[in-house]
């Protein structure tokens, strides 16, 4: 979950690095450092005269703990001279942030420095070893023990690249890692395995090396992902990987889909509310070409050479975390009514270790924005390693579920900066919505229905545009009377209980309020013990099959003095007279409704956390890429 970056060329590697860093700072932000390769002539003197005058490398550390600002700050009172670098901002796993345990991580004598995204499992086995060996360590890191191995290994008679690799070797656990040293100035060693890493090919001889293109788009479109258990050798004469094996391999240079534009905030206050505010372009973008409405079917590519799979799969696994999971279990709902396939939805993070029931009739579909999420992934092979056929819905193009799956859909909402999932929620609702009328077509649903169905989805950007535009002001102010609250209890029924989930989610995600999302029905079974004259309560009420038993559970709110904020059907008059607050939102049929129900709730974390003086892009203890268990 921390951003890495690295530059080597001929361009002063700071600036390059610190904006990088900048562009990173959604992967981790608790601490940020760079280890700079500086050329430089020194003086060497005897008896206090200057005798010659000769040139070296030398490895210079500079880091801190804060943000990557503070760290530019530090930068700028000792500038440094270097065209070979490597930059680091972290999420903490192993240690506190500080400043000792910021990244770079140097050996035991300071030749070479590391930056390292994952977690290094045997680190205590290692650690101990070595400090038998009289390696003494400066921080809590998992990291700086992997420096102290890679110095290990390396000598005279052995390149950096070959103490890298020999290191990997004794290595259990995930990691994507930098690493460079005074001793081979004109080289970037990197190497992956569950952690993301991505080479830049730039012009006149110049490369990046980074966790997420959003680091280097400014620079170069022309990228190489590197698979599990390979590394690079990144120099000015070019790149050379190979796996840890020590087989040499070549890789295909891909180019970049994005737009530099999209990860910059374009006037908004927040990328958050920037990317709320797309939602009606993302959501058409996920529907793009897949939609044949007048034969009321849909044409997804990713599943093309599946589709025998899927039409003879007995039950489908859903797979997923967080807000991807709120996705999932909408996806169930939809895939069951529609097309009459029994669906399991998983948390990923328990699928993998509870041994589950999985065979070959299993068509199992892994649901990750980034495409990196560690245990979304580790779900996923588990699936596959027991029979079943192991599909993707990423967001991230060149993920390692989109390489590792055997097909699979990309939600298409662009690059997502703010922590708190958005934009991605609903696109990957939007991809649920199509697969499940595939299914249905491929099955028993009729193309009059198929075709109902596309109409009213392709209705869903231009009703989600009139909730921002119509609801926007309206939810800042409810924002504003709630902001002491100090809990929220969000209710909703069938489609629109993942809906409370999702909203209970977002709140807490960056306001800090704790807050519960539960089935309305659910309410009497204990939450309604916690109801009382301090507690705002949002209840998702559009006018579909269970509304008047929603209206019942308002009654009962009521009853107990809570603040009831209500989402409700335009043109509902009666909700008036029960709830204090009303949004509306525009009808649809009833398995869209997340998608519109979705946005206010959005809204209302966002400008929650905005009255409360929160860190809304970068909230506390949070990362944007769980590639860690």
């Amino acid at each position: 979950m921390c951003g890495i970056v690295g530059y080597i060329g001929y361009r002063e590697a700071t600036p390059i690095l610190l904006t990088g860093l900048k562009r990173l700072e959604y992967r981790g932000y608790d601490s940020a450092g760079l280890a700079l390769l500086e050329d430089l002539p020194r003086a060497v003197t005897s008896n206090g005269t200057e005798t010659a005058l000769v040139t070296g490398t030398r490895l210079v550390i500079q880091k801190c703990r804060g943000k990557v600002t503070e760290l530019e700050e530090l930068s700028a009172l000792t500038p440094i001279h270097s065209t070979v670098g490597i930059g680091h901002t972290r999420w903490a796993t192993h240690g506190a942030p500080s400043d000792i345990n910021s990244h770079p991580h140097t050996d035991q004598n300071e030749r070479l420095a590391i930056i390292h995204n994952g977690i290094i499992e045997n680190y205590g086995q290692i650690r101990d070893r070595l400090a038998a060996r009289g390696h003494t360590f400066r921080s809590e890191t998992d990291t700086e023990v992997l420096a102290h191995l890679i110095g290990e290994f390396y000598s005279e008679e052995r390149s950096l690249t070959e103490a890298v690799r020999l290191a990997l070797n004794e290595v259990v656990g995930a990691y994507g890692i930098a690493v460079v040293a005074a001793d081979d100035p004109n080289e970037i060693v990197c190497a992956r395995k569950g952690s993301p890493l991505v080479i830049g090919v730039g012009n006149d001889n110049e490369y990046f090396v980074a966790s997420d293109a959003a680091a280097i788009i400014a620079h170069t479109r022309q990228v190489i992902y590197l698979s599990d258990n390979e590394m690079a050798t990144v120099s000015r004469s070019g790149i050379k990987t190979r796996t840890i094996s020590n087989i040499e391999i070549t890789k295909n240079i891909e180019v970049l889909d994005m737009e530099l534009e999209a990860i910059e905030k374009s006037g908004f206050d927040h990328f958050m509310l920037k990317e709320i505010h797309e939602q009606p372009r993302t959501i058409t973008d996920a529907m793009r070409g897949r939609v044949i409405e007048e034969e009321g079917d849909i044409v997804l590519g990713g599943l093309q050479n599946q589709l025998r799979d899927l039409r003879r799969a007995k039950r489908l696994i859903l797979t997923a975390c967080g807000t991807s999971f709120h996705a999932g279990l909408i996806g169930k709902y939809m895939i069951e009514q529609y097309a009459r396939i029994p669906v399991e939805i998983e948390y990923a993070s328990e699928f993998r270790y509870r041994n589950p029931i999985v065979g070959d009739d299993d068509v199992m579909f892994g649901i990750s924005q980034s495409g990196e999420t560690a245990d979304t992934l580790a779900a996923m092979r588990e699936g596959k390693r027991k029979g079943a056929r192991a599909l993707g819905i990423v967001n991230v193009v060149g993920s390692t579920i989109a390489r590792e799956s055997d097909g699979g859909v990309y939600i298409h909402a662009g690059p997502e900066i703010g922590v708190a999932s958005t934009k991605a929620f609903t696109s990957q609702l939007t991809v649920l919505s199509l697969l499940t009328i595939m299914l249905g077509r491929m099955r028993h649903l009729s193309v009059v229905d198929g075709r109902a169905m596309i109409r009213e989805l392709l209705l869903i950007p231009e009703k989600v545009q009139r909730i921002l535009d119509d609801s926007e002001q309206q939810v800042k102010e409810i924002a504003e009377i709630f902001k002491d609250a100090t809990n929220f209890l969000y209710l909703g029924r069938g489609y629109n209980y993942p809906v409370a989930l999702e909203g209970a989610l977002k709140l807490k995600e960056i306001s800090y309020i704790h807050a519960e999302g539960y089935p309305a029905a659910e309410m009497k079974h204990g939450p309604i013990a916690l109801i009382d004259e301090n507690m705002p309560v949002v209840i998702i009420a559009p006018h579909d099959e269970v509304y008047e038993k929603v209206l019942s559970n308002i009654q009962e709110v009521r009853a107990r003095k809570g603040h009831v904020i209500a989402i409700a059907s335009e043109g509902d008059e009666k909700i008036k007279e029960l709830a204090e607050q009303v949004i509306y939102i525009p009808r649809t049929m009833s398995l869209f409704t997340p998608m519109l129900s979705v946005v206010p709730l959005q809204l209302l974390s966002y400008y929650m956390a905005c009255a409360r003086g929160c860190n809304v892009d970068q909230p506390r203890n949070l990362a944007k890429s769980v590639t860690v268990e």
